[in-house]
């Protein structure tokens, strides 16, 4: 009687111990890749570029990067300096994620891009804040930030500083930066920094076909498969 108590402890138990999973309730989620791209709407965009403001160049590249996207990536949107404020405190925190991750919504990134129109100031470092805080937040593996500015901070913060002290919490962010037609040393400096610490790169464009090819090198992890055709 012993030993079919012993038996039965040591058969059953293990039963209860681990969770069962049948064909009906098992569910596989890949972690996937992640996009936020985080773009500069401020007032400095309104600038013309080659006989083309700033902004319609960057609408016209993100409604051409988009597609090339693999259906299998989150990407999301992110602004600052779209919004005009009188009190300063108001223009360093004018940031808001558009779009937030998600799967096929190219349509409506590039719509949401459309309606904008840049107005104010450059708080890139709250930006970044706000888009690991929160944007990313509670997504596992790496997640990756294209940064798109024409102009460094200028709500005095230190985007540079910032990506230094996250480092030190964690390691699962890096930061492109595209610099658009950005001539002050000191601002492409701290951009430069932004991205090294994060092991992102850096480029610089000051021409709409460098911006084009920028972009376009730094969403090469996310693109597109594409299926060769042989010709006979």
């Amino acid at each position: 009687m012993k030993k079919l108590l012993l038996f039965l402890i040591l058969v059953v138990i293990p039963v209860f111990a681990y969770e069962v999973y049948s064909p009906e309730n098992y569910k596989y989620e890949s972690a996937g890749d992640k996009l936020l791209f985080v773009i500069d709407f401020s007032n400095s965009m309104t600038a013309y570029l080659n006989n083309q403001t700033k902004t319609n160049q960057v609408k016209e590249l993100m409604a051409t990067i988009l597609p090339q996207i693999s259906p299998d990536t989150k990407v999301g949107l992110r602004v600052y300096g779209h919004t005009c404020n009188f009190l300063a405190y108001n223009a360093c925190r004018s940031s808001e994620l558009i779009v937030p991750l998600g799967l096929n919504n190219s349509v409506q990134i590039s719509s949401e891009l459309h309606r904008l129109r840049p107005k104010g100031m450059t708080p890139i470092t709250y930006s970044l804040k706000q888009a690991v805080k929160k944007d990313l937040n509670g997504y596992e593996g790496i997640k990756h930030i294209i940064l798109l500015t024409d102009g460094g901070e200028n709500c005095d913060e230190s985007p540079c500083d910032y990506a230094i002290a996250l480092m030190k919490q964690r390691r699962d962010i890096k930061i492109d930066v595209i610099a658009f037609d950005v001539e002050g040393e000191d601002d492409l400096a701290q951009l430069k920094c932004t991205a090294d610490v994060t092991g992102g790169r850096f480029s610089e464009a000051d021409t709409k076909a460098e911006l084009f090819r920028t972009m376009e090198d730094m969403i090469l992890p996310h693109r597109k498969e594409v299926e060769a055709v042989i010709l006979k």
